[in-house]
């Protein structure tokens, strides 16, 4: 036994983790970036049913967001987005939180590496290039005015012998004597082109309505295809043999056509909503 000595205290452990809001404390001198959202909301008179009311952001974004579970947002493009979204209806400054955060989680997110669809203005079919629909078209037409001038100059032949026979109508040939039937004519070159959902794939189309939205859309391989707001009025179209995933924020701002089937609006205002398209009949995933 020692007299004197009190007893020798553990050191605090260095390997416990450290909550996400200290560690922003400590590294940033203040308070964390979801405090500060708060602190100027409360301090602005307003609520989070008011705050998601005019930022379109749902309440529990809003609230994961004031607690910084950004995780919630659906990634770092979604996150800045609505940082930027929530610190302008409060009075902060967007851009120096959008700074802190990607300086607090690795940093600005990497540009996709695949091509990007282009979110300018909807260009002007090109008239010189053929039209297969049209041209398929105009041949099962031939084709049913062929069979139907067959009919009629066979019954009018037993009736009446040595009748004239009608003339065909413009652009169709005669058939050919003792043939039952004619091929069509081959199609023209010079129709304009129309765009068609080919059965063998996945065709899906975007159009956004009087509000925008955030999209990101990856092929079969999960490439991606695009990523980027898709503002009031504009529309995007992704083809793919297998699939088409895409994710959609303020899904009831965005109308969907797939495979040439209206399905309606992706969702509800202020939603985001995870879809994933194949082809044949649509089916959200």
């Amino acid at each position: 036994m020692t007299i004197g000595k009190s007893p020798r205290r553990s050191a605090p452990d260095s390997s416990a983790p450290v909550p996400a809001e200290e560690s922003s404390r400590a590294a940033t001198g203040g308070p964390s970036i979801g405090r500060q959202l708060a602190k100027a909301r409360i301090d602005a008179g307003l609520t989070v049913d008011q705050v998601s009311t005019r930022t379109r952001i749902r309440v529990p974004i809003v609230h994961a967001i004031e607690s910084d579970e950004f995780e919630r947002c659906g990634g770092a493009f979604y996150a800045r987005g609505h940082l930027r979204l929530l610190a302008r209806e409060v009075g902060l400054d967007g851009e120096a939180l959008v700074a802190r955060y990607d300086a607090e989680h690795g940093g600005p997110a990497a540009r996709p590496t695949g091509p990007l669809l282009d979110t300018g203005p909807i260009k002007v079919r090109d008239h010189n290039r053929p039209n297969w629909t049209a041209a398929m078209v105009v041949a099962i037409l031939a084709v049913v005015v062929l069979i139907g001038y067959n009919l009629v100059g066979s019954s009018s032949s037993g009736d009446q012998p040595g009748a004239a026979s009608a003339p065909l109508p413009s652009g169709v040939s005669a058939p050919a004597t003792g043939s039952p039937s004619a091929q069509p004519p081959a199609p023209e070159s010079s129709v304009a082109a129309i765009a068609a959902a080919p059965a063998d794939k996945v065709t899906v189309k975007l159009v956004a309505g009087a509000d925008k939205s955030w999209v990101t859309a990856k092929d079969g391989n999960g490439k991606s295809l695009y990523s980027n707001n898709l503002e009031a009025g504009q529309d995007q179209t992704f083809t793919d043999p297998k699939k088409i995933t895409l994710v959609i924020g303020n899904a009831g701002a965005v109308h969907l056509f797939v495979n040439g089937k209206d399905l309606g609006p992706a969702g509800q205002d202020g939603q985001v909503v995870h879809l994933t398209y194949t082809p044949g009949d649509p089916q959200a995933g």
